[in-house]
């Protein structure tokens, strides 16, 4: 089971919505993860309806969610948002097919942790963020966006949603012992930051900009509200 997957359904678990969209849902590994009743519905641009979706759609989400949806209680988008062009579009349209107080929760890997910097320093790339010239197809599993949490708190804050939150999820952090020293400017920045902040908002941004999951983790697990 992937690092990010229990904590998915945790915070599923704890609200309990009935109705839930996974987009990309991929080979739907959601569903069983899921104990407690709820209709849910899954799309994807490849494969066939996975076991307990009740409804299934091939599209292509770098076009946002289809119009045609109805509105969901909860919306999850794992480990897609760094394939999107357009993620605004993508946001924008979930929080369209969000019912009022719905959850939104989206996975991607962090590019903010030390080793990964550091290779962006060596080498001008990211972790799983290389280059693609020569292989750049359209319907290909491109990482062509790398996200860490103050871009995902931008993107989200900016399509609409409020209560941004950065979850932590059972990994090292950090993973290699010469990362600790190399995250720890960082770290004592944004705490400085969060002690002078002039208000809650502010404070809680750089609080969650500085967790040890933002500064030192490899995955980002992210939930938001349609207000």
């Amino acid at each position: 089971m992937k690092s990010y997957q229990p904590v998915v359904a945790r915070l599923l678990g704890e609200k309990r919505p009935a109705t839930v969209l996974d987009a990309p849902c991929g080979a739907g590994w959601l569903a069983p993860l899921l104990d407690f009743e709820r209709e849910i519905d899954g799309i994807d641009l490849f494969g066939t309806a996975p076991p307990g979706y009740r409804d299934f759609r091939i599209a292509d989400l770098d076009a946002g969610l289809p119009a045609a949806l109805g509105r969901y209680e909860a919306i999850v988008s794992c480990e897609g948002l760094e394939h999107f062009v357009n993620p605004d579009l993508f946001l924008r349209s979930a929080l369209l097919h969000l019912a009022p107080g719905g959850m939104l929760i989206v996975t991607t890997p962090n590019v903010w942790y030390p080793a990964s910097r550091l290779q962006y320093l060596l080498r001008g790339f990211f972790p799983s963020f290389p280059s693609l010239a020569g292989k750049i197809r359209r319907g290909t599993h491109m990482h062509v966006m790398p996200w860490s949490f103050p871009q995902l708190h931008l993107f989200l804050t900016l399509a609409g949603f409020a209560q941004v939150t950065l979850h932590a999820v059972d990994e090292p952090m950090p993973k290699r012992l010469f990362e600790w020293p190399l995250g720890l400017p960082q770290y004592l920045y944004c705490a400085s930051k969060a002690r002078h902040a002039p208000g809650e908002e502010e404070r809680r941004y750089w609080a969650q900009a500085g967790s040890r999951q933002s500064v030192w983790g490899r995955r980002l697990v992210v939930s938001a509200i349609r207000a």
